[in-house]
């Protein structure tokens, strides 16, 4: 492959594709280096514990369930706090998530928001572009270059005086950055987004009075955080910053996680400053975790809300452990988005918005997230009223207790052709925009992520191998799912026309959804058979 106009220094990352405009901006002889070394050190350890994940799934299928640790008792008795939390980190009332697109980027820092969290993981496509216009936009932020004219209507965009306190969520362990080698060998997508961002933006963040704060997402264990942790100390070292500099939030979006969030804590105590409710992941790994056997099997996503069952029990244990540990207790997201043209519908959005966040801020938690910034304001305003201090630290929760049975209870509620439809027409569409470089999409009036398309495919695949019984006595069976998926796609051609349809990578989205959902085996991620993909 081409190295562009990097200069690479002996012994750091190599084979670099064609780079995008700005490439060697932000693929500096430091980042670089910096990069082979977090590889050498940590990839094989990174691997070891995604295959751990492996091993403890099929103890799962073979019966056992999540538990808390007997083996972590000491830590979950003990009386620790966290390190230190920064002051721009104090108030997280309303946090803002999104792409790492340019204009998207401006539009969240000047939300109203306290935090922006720019997404290199679920709401970004990870093509090699989308990677790095990301860096270059995050660089630009630090160093006073953040605008943006758009072409098609001439407006400027610039940072305000003002913006939101900036967080960066790299991928998950298991995704590769495949444009990037080093002694052969592809390197973990975690370790490139955070080595990059880190190298170029640590200190310059430090200087403006905030610092390298990061999201991390998709952990199963705290070994996992561990290894995070080791990260940090080493590219802290690297840099000649003390140790503590990196603050990190861990969303606690995969069911495992839940049974060992104190221990998590403990492994990051340094450097971290909370815990997030990553509602759409977990549900997705409940699944995933669970999903072979009848006991769980799930109703419609509709139904499967915060207030009840197994999300409702994670949301008050994350808030119970974080606060006795000092530690913030964030809320998940309101994927709601404006519905343009249609008043009644607008105001049941922002009805179950506002609904959801009073239920969060009553339950003590010390902040939420939200998809888009038209709704900064009413969350804003929900933990104004209910949430007067900049937290609720001090809400110790200890009401609150939390049972395995507890964490492990499913949703009542029925099993609908109107679901299996939604997941259906709502997975086969994501996925295809995801192929075309898009990784927040706007469906239904809500924004929707990866997380979106897991769970679809997870729910059909459990429903098909399990032989749900919907609401009407039908079965879901491998014909039905494909007599209700021809007809989905149909309808879909003519709704979006044959222009847009026969032009876009449809057919390719089909294939995964239709072999995801149908295969023996439970594939760990779409987006890992869909990288590869990408570049095609």
């Amino acid at each position: 492959m081409a190295y562009g106009a990097v200069e690479r220094p002996v012994g750091a990352a190599e084979e670099i594709g064609t780079l995008p405009p700005r490439g060697e901006e932000v693929l500096t002889p430091e980042a670089l280096t910096l990069l082979a070394e977090l590889h050498r050190k940590f990839d094989a350890q990174r691997r070891e514990l995604l295959d751990l994940r492996l091993e403890r799934q099929a103890r799962f299928d073979m019966g056992e369930r999540p538990d808390f640790l007997d083996e972590t008792a000491a830590i979950r008795a003990g009386d620790w706090k966290v390190g230190p939390i920064p002051s721009d980190l104090i108030d997280r009332r309303v946090e803002i998530t999104g792409p790492v697109d340019r204009k998207m980027i401006i539009n969240a820092l000047n939300s109203g928001a306290r935090v922006f969290m720019a997404d290199f993981e679920d709401a970004t496509s990870p093509t090699w572009e989308n990677l790095i216009e990301g860096q270059v936009n995050l660089k630009d932020r630090w160093t006073g270059r953040l605008d943006f004219t758009d072409p098609s209507s001439g407006k400027h965009y610039a940072l305000s005086e003002s913006p939101a306190v900036l967080l960066v969520r790299p991928r998950g362990w298991h995704l590769p950055e495949a444009h990037v080698h080093v002694d052969g060998q592809e390197v973990s997508g975690s370790l490139f987004d955070f080595a990059v961002y880190f190298a170029n933006n640590a200190k310059a963040a430090l200087a403006q009075g905030s610092g390298p704060y990061f999201y991390l997402p998709k952990m199963e264990s705290h070994l996992e955080a561990r290894l995070w942790n080791e990260v940090f100390l080493h590219a802290q070292h690297a840099l000649g910053l003390p140790a503590g500099t990196v603050k990190a939030t861990v969303l606690i979006e995969t069911l495992p996680a839940a049974f060992e969030m104190d221990e998590i804590l403990y492994e990051l105590k340094d450097h971290i400053t909370g815990l997030n409710c990553g509602r759409w992941d977990y549900i997705f790994s409940y699944i995933k975790r669970l999903g072979r056997r009848t006991e769980y099997l799930t109703p419609d996503r509709s139904v499967m809300t915060m207030s009840d069952a197994f999300l409702h029990a994670y949301s008050l244990q994350l808030i119970r452990t974080c606060h006795r540990r000092g530690a913030f207790a964030m809320g998940g997201m309101a994927a709601q988005i404006p519905v343009k043209g249609d008043r009644s519908a607008n105001e049941t959005a922002f009805a179950r918005v506002r609904a959801d966040k009073e239920r969060e801020a009553s339950d003590g938690h010390d902040g939420t997230w939200v998809a888009h910034p038209d709704m900064v304001g009413l969350a804003m305003e929900v933990f104004d009223h209910l949430m007067p201090g900049p937290n609720q630290l001090k809400r110790l929760r200890e009401d609150v207790s939390i049972s395995r049975d507890d964490m492990l209870k499913v949703h009542g509620g029925p099993r609908t052709e109107r679901g299996l439809r939604e997941n259906i027409r709502v997975g086969v569409q994501y996925i295809e925009a995801w192929l075309r470089g898009r990784g927040a999409v706007p469906l239904y009036n809500l924004m929707e992520d990866a997380a979106t398309a897991e769970i679809s495919r997870a729910q059909v695949w459990q429903w098909i191998r399990l032989r749900a019984a919907m609401d009407d006595g039908r079965t879901v069976t491998r014909g039905l799912f494909e007599q209700v998926m021809a007809d989905e796609m149909s309808q879909l051609k003519r709704t979006l026309g044959p222009e847009i349809y026969d032009h876009g990578r449809f057919p390719e989205a089909i294939k995964l959804f239709v072999d995801m959902s149908l295969a023996e085996d439970f594939e760990e991620f779409l987006t890992l058979p869909a990288y590869r993909m990408l570049e095609n």
